[in-house]
């Protein structure tokens, strides 16, 4: 003889580890959503390029801890500019191969526009995440290719060899600050463009472009992370970029040009305002229907044949005739019989008696046991009955004169 299995063991899931497992699955995948579609912005980008968000030493991130902890207005910017950065400095710092279109919708903003041409190629140090090594310089037509085409015209990108301190001045000497040691320093040169930042010879780091107003700083090693540890370095990068008008407005530093753009997408507008609201009304929604599905609020209910079998056929066959040929009303008085045999049978007549000492008898029973309405009353509205109205009014009466002649038990 086997043992039956215990009732553990055939008993399934339990409804709370169910409706967990559904609201676990929910939450996943609401959050995979909500991070796929902030993905971009919560990557930290310190990959070792040159850029705003790289901590390598031709990056820029120090000078962006640097700008932070003096309380300066900063804004890494992944996409296009409104109005309000008008009265800022957007800072562009271009790769080679950088998109033409993106460049030229940044470079003729509303904003003053500070491009710093590239100076070094760099290769990832795979020992240490966002670290470079193997610095190796770039040719001067390679860090002017970043430019667009008018801009390169005349213009031509002049270097110095070894290393020394540099002095930035301003307009007519203004003596600006004295800067730590730069390798190569890099200055520019060309008929139509304005020197506003020289060095101490004279020639041009930063000159502006006569017809476009955009800014060109010719050595990003000015500002980048690499030397930063220097105060003289530290304090020649703010004065920079205070000369060329970031005291007032901030410095925006753009990321769209090294692919940090925020792309657009379906499911990042859901999830922000206007269509936020929306988004949390469908939610519910949703959350009502599989509310209603789990918990019904009514009794299943069991499909119907549509053609019925046997006896149960038979009567509905039948029913259905009487009703088209309407003659409904005719039943009440084979009805009224009915009861009456359902009474006798109930309180145990004898079944020999005829109609009228049936009738006398059923009808001494129910005075005695204080029914209204005799049966021969009942039986005379049968008679009389015409309509289908009629007809349900009779069947009521005879109903409760049966119930109150057995009371309930037949």
């Amino acid at each position: 003889m086997t043992e039956a299995p215990p009732k553990s063991a055939a008993r399934g899931f339990r409804p709370g580890v169910i409706l967990a497992l559904i609201l676990a699955a929910v939450f996943s995948l609401s959050a995979i959503g909500v991070l796929a579609a902030y993905a971009p912005e919560l990557d930290r980008g310190d990959d070792g390029r040159d850029h705003a968000l790289s901590r390598s030493a031709i990056g820029y991130g120090g000078l962006v801890s640097l700008l932070r902890e003096m309380k300066r207005p900063i804004l890494l910017s992944r996409g296009s500019l409104g109005g309000g950065a008008a009265d800022s400095l957007v800072v562009l710092t271009p790769p080679l191969g950088r998109e033409e279109e993106g460049l030229d919708r940044l470079l003729y903003g509303p904003s003053d526009v500070l491009v710093v041409l590239p100076k070094w190629d760099a290769q990832g140090d795979p020992t240490r995440a966002g670290w470079v090594r193997g610095l190796r310089e770039l040719e001067p037509g390679n860090s002017l290719s970043v430019l667009p085409e008018h801009l390169r015209i005349g213009l031509a990108l002049n270097r110095r060899e070894g290393a020394a301190p540099v002095r930035l001045e301003g307009a007519r000497n203004r003596r600006i600050a004295d800067g730590a040691e730069v390798e190569r320093l890099r200055t520019l040169s060309g008929e139509g463009w304005t020197p506003i930042i020289v060095d101490g010879r004279g020639e041009a780091l930063v000159a502006v472009h006569e017809d476009s107003g955009v800014m060109v700083l010719a050595d990003p090693d000015l500002i980048n992370t690499r030397g930063m540890n220097d105060p003289r370095k530290a304090r020649a990068a703010v004065a920079l970029l205070d000369e060329l008008g970031a005291t007032g407005g901030g410095v925006v530093f753009d990321l769209s040009l090294a692919g940090f753009s925020r792309p657009r997408s379906v499911l990042r507008l859901m999830l922000e305002p206007p269509l936020l609201g929306f988004s949390l009304c469908l939610a519910f929604a949703v959350g009502l229907i599989g509310w209603q599905a789990a918990i019904r609020f009514a009794p299943h209910g069991h499909a119907r044949r549509a053609v019925a079998l046997g006896k149960k056929a038979l009567a509905d066959n039948t029913a259905a005739l009487v009703r088209l040929a309407r003659r409904e009303h005719r039943m009440a008085a084979p009805y009224a019989r009915l009861v009456r045999a359902q009474a006798a049978r109930a309180v145990a007549a004898p079944p020999r008696l005829s109609e009228a000492a049936l009738t006398a008898m059923l009808d001494r029973l129910a005075a005695r046991k204080g029914a209204t309405t005799p049966y021969d009353a009942l039986a005379a509205e049968a008679d009389k009955a015409r309509t289908a109205s009629d007809l349900m009014a009779v069947a009521r009466a005879l109903n409760r004169w049966k119930l109150e002649m057995t009371r309930g038990h037949e």
